[in-house]
């Protein structure tokens, strides 16, 4: 279905891996991009179970619009193991503006396509998506 905004379909791939993700627990991470041609938000590239927030971090390209998934492992202030689902929209300051102007449209319909996310992080530098701005956000 194609999403009104900005007439950019999702593939299903997007919404298996994130079940595979949420379910699984079958990988860490996803990134998520849009391709130009097909007018469709597909899978860039998907994060083991056993990479870590910094290879995830290193994923997203430096100078491209990006979504992305985490799954975070934490334990609370009651020593007790959590996990929660993050939604990231990564928008550069370096990125084509059509591009960031694309992902802006998007994402609110492209986030609902994905049931369980518990966080948002938007950001346009590395710094606004440190591990320690993430973990703030668990409480």
């Amino acid at each position: 279905m194609a999403n009104s905004a900005s007439g950019l379909a999702v593939n299903d791939e997007c919404k298996v891996k994130f079940r595979e993700l949420k379910a699984r627990r079958s990988f860490r991470f996803i990134v998520f991009r849009i391709d130009d041609k097909d007018m469709e938000i597909k899978v860039d590239r998907l994060g083991d179970p056993n990479q870590g927030y910094g290879d995830f971090t290193d994923s997203l390209p430096a100078d491209e619009c990006r979504y992305a998934i985490y799954d975070l492992d934490f334990t609370t202030v009651e020593n007790c193991q959590k996990s929660k689902i993050f939604f990231f929209s990564w928008s550069p300051d370096t990125a084509r503006t059509r591009s960031k102007m694309l992902y802006a449209s998007s994402k609110d319909r492209f986030r609902r396509e994905l049931d369980g996310i518990q966080c948002e992080i938007q950001a346009t530098d590395p710094s606004e998506m440190s591990l320690d701005i993430v973990k703030s956000r668990t409480n």
